[in-house]
């Protein structure tokens, strides 16, 4: 899967636009992405990322990086071998991109803020 464009709020996956947060997986998009906190991101909200075991999760944290990430994930997804990097939306796309054609990386984006 490949981010063919992204602004604040909208993104184009594959041609396909999504104006809501989204995950993608190795051969999906999970559209309508919420997490329990809002604007802080806990284990709880990647389940689906856990499911898929990417050796990589890329996280965009809204256009101006203001969605935070809950200090015990890092080591959480250690567990299961998966390794965050977080970044502003528009920087976790083009990480995202470089990353996918791997085929072992997952990216959960936050599209505002």
């Amino acid at each position: 899967m490949r981010i063919d464009s992204y602004q604040f709020g909208r993104i184009i996956i594959d041609g396909v636009a999504y104006n809501s947060d989204c995950i993608i997986l190795t051969d999906a998009v999970l559209a309508n992405w919420r997490r329990k906190e809002g604007h802080v991101l806990t284990a709880e909200d990647l389940q689906p990322v856990i499911t898929a075991r990417p050796s990589i999760l890329v996280v965009g944290c809204g256009a101006s990086g203001l969605m935070k990430i809950e200090k015990r994930l890092p080591q959480f997804l250690q567990q299961y071998d998966i390794a965050l990097e977080a970044y502003d939306t528009y920087s976790a796309v083009g990480r995202f991109n470089e990353l996918s054609q791997t085929g072992k990386a997952a990216v959960a984006l936050h599209l505002t803020c």
